[in-house]
């Protein structure tokens, strides 16, 4: 596995004991909990129209992958506002 320069300075300093690891206090860990589940709340409905051959190939990606095709849908959106996925035409 390939390191940073920053992941190796610190994995360095782990290991020769400059630096050492501490427990959580119980409030950090509920605002840990507290965030992983906000990060997964989806509180918006929305409707859209697709085109059937749009849709029939998300729900055929889908099936494929053993998800909802809505669960695709909300991924795809996701990773596209998280700037994972670019435009082809750009």
């Amino acid at each position: 596995m390939k390191y940073s320069e920053e992941d190796k300075c610190i994995l360095d300093s782990l290991e020769s004991g400059k630096m050492k690891l501490s427990k959580p206090s119980l409030k950090e860990i509920q605002a840990i909990k507290d965030a992983a589940i906000n990060t997964f709340k989806k509180d918006k409905r929305i409707t859209i129209r697709l085109y059937d051959h749009d849709f029939n190939g998300i729900q055929k990606k889908a099936m494929k992958m053993g998800i909802p095709y809505q669960t695709l849908i909300s991924g795809i959106i996701h990773r596209y506002i998280e700037g994972e996925l670019i435009s082809k035409t750009g």
